[in-house]
């Protein structure tokens, strides 16, 4: 039978990569899945994450009976991808930091990392940046308040213009650095005021191209898209149905953990 492709992230970063499914997979169903009451991961114990991860996505997985799952968080994808593709009889696309195609772009060989506290120090971040930077200088900048500016930003609240300041700040200590990767799906969502609040011009790169055209080789059986997706949130409500209303999706539905 076929389904639509589940996206799932820990809030609301996750939709910065439904517009790249969408340009990739016209026609494709999606739905959506939240874990917005553990909101944010990326300070959370890694044996805990693991198993919330999985209980959250085997709940949304059979509420959804989707074709496919696309995990659209780094700190998920970097934790609990294997376990994921062992429990789960659906393909399961992770994201993982941008830093190869940070790296193929940078002139002056000097990038920056903005992502979660958690996927900046996984060791699995720096085997990335080992196999495709090698030949870079890599700044790795932790900015977990950006998570909640972002959630904010797209629930109508205007962002704290200082928290964004402060959170980049770290990158401009270094005067050569040309490309900064977004290593957190919320991110992306905030990039114009990451833009203007940056000193100068820099390339802001992330995944979602990248996630977008591995779901569309993995995913088959998709179902054909029609009038709002489903979603699915841990803690639903009012603001957050208007969050996913404004980018296609049905209110949320309360995810059965058991």
């Amino acid at each position: 039978m076929a389904g639509p492709i589940l996206v799932f992230d820990s809030g609301v970063g996750g939709l910065s990569v439904v517009a790249a499914l969408r340009a990739r997979m016209p026609h494709a169903a999606l739905a959506y899945a939240c874990d917005n009451a553990m909101l944010p991961y990326g300070r959370r114990q890694d044996a805990w994450l693991v198993e919330r991860i999985l209980a959250v996505c085997e709940a949304a997985v059979a509420a959804s009976r989707c074709a496919a799952l696309v995990v659209a968080c780094n700190t998920a994808s970097t934790l609990a991808l294997d376990a994921l593709r062992e429990h789960l009889r659906v393909p399961v696309v992770g994201t993982v930091p941008a830093i190869k195609p940070a790296a193929m772009v940078s002139r002056s060989r000097h990038i920056g990392l903005l992502a979660t506290s958690a996927t900046v120090a996984r060791p699995y971040t720096l085997r990335l940046i080992e196999t495709f930077a090698a030949d870079c200088r890599v700044r790795r900048v932790a900015a977990d308040p950006l998570v909640r500016e972002a959630e904010r930003y797209l629930a109508g609240e205007l962002p704290d213009s200082a928290v964004i300041a402060s959170a980049l700040a770290p990158l401009w200590e270094e005067p050569e650095l040309d490309t900064v990767v977004l290593g957190c799906t919320h991110f992306p969502l905030l990039r114009d005021l990451l833009s203007a609040a940056a000193p100068r011009a820099v390339s802001w790169v992330d995944s979602s191209d990248a996630i977008a055209r591995r779901t569309a080789q993995v995913a088959s059986d998709v179902a054909l898209g029609s009038g709002p997706g489903q979603s699915f949130a841990s803690a639903p409500d009012m603001p957050l149905a208007g969050v996913l209303s404004r980018f296609g999706f049905s209110g949320p539905r309360p995810l059965a953990l058991g």
